[in-house]
């Protein structure tokens, strides 16, 4: 299984190409898909990367494409970028978001089989992971025929069916009674909206916060040990 961290080294700036984003909060300036930053350098590297933060780029500090980039930059396109070859260029950018979900997909059906869940369950996470690895290394136009919602959908359902047994069963070993408060250890906060909520004293211990949206959100003193689902670019968004 190939890595799921970014290797920015092995990209062609993608995320800095590829991905549009407006003027917020986020980022100080509009860019179109298909434009490069104007901080990126012609060996795709970031120019202000010591000081995104400061200088208001704080979308860029809490990206993450879990591999995504390396993944399209020197397999998808065999090492030949969008400089080099511009006609393909349209058609890597095509691709990056649609690997990035495959590569979540990935990270998450990890995480889910790390928690050793039954036998019948793990058969079943074991064929959705080699059938999204697979969709990983196809052609660009193969990439591209991906039905996304359909995986998602399939996906999605086996990690809440792994969430809701680990979740049970780390309950019953501490004794706390089920369906816990929304904000106790093992609660269900799957894509839930906590953006700037004060959770400095939540016991957040094997809640599940697949999707859980933690941006601004005070995360200092918070109990996480055993989170399910929970990913760098969540703890990037939040303050911690």
């Amino acid at each position: 299984m190939r890595s799921l961290q970014a290797d920015c080294s092995q990209c062609f700036g993608l995320c800095c190409v590829a991905l549009p984003f407006a003027r917020s909060a986020d980022f100080p300036v509009d860019k179109a898909a298909g434009e490069p930053c104007r901080n990126l350098l012609a060996d795709h590297r970031c120019g202000i990367h010591h000081r995104l933060a400061q200088d208001g780029w704080r979308g860029c500090v809490t990206f993450d494409c879990f591999g995504a980039g390396q993944q399209v930059s020197q397999v998808t396109f065999g090492g030949v970028s969008w400089r080099e070859a511009p006609d393909t260029a349209p058609s890597m950018y095509a691709v990056l978001p649609v690997m990035r979900q495959l590569h979540e997909m990935l990270a998450h059906l990890q995480d889910a089989l790390a928690l050793e869940p039954g036998a019948a369950l793990r058969a079943d996470l074991s064929d959705a992971l080699a059938e999204v690895e697979a969709a990983t290394g196809g052609t660009p136009d193969q990439v591209l025929a991906v039905d996304l919602a359909a995986l998602r959908s399939r996906v999605g359902g086996l990690l809440r069916d792994v969430s809701a047994s680990e979740r049970a069963r780390r309950r019953r070993r501490a004794g706390i009674p089920t369906p816990p408060r929304r904000l106790r250890a093992g609660a269900d906060l799957a894509g839930a909206d906590l953006r700037g909520r004060d959770l400095r004293t939540a016991d957040l211990r094997w809640a599940d916060l697949l999707g859980a949206d933690l941006r601004d959100a005070d995360l200092r003193g918070a109990r996480l040990d055993g989170a399910l689902f929970l990913t760098r670019p969540q703890l990037a968004a939040a303050r911690t």
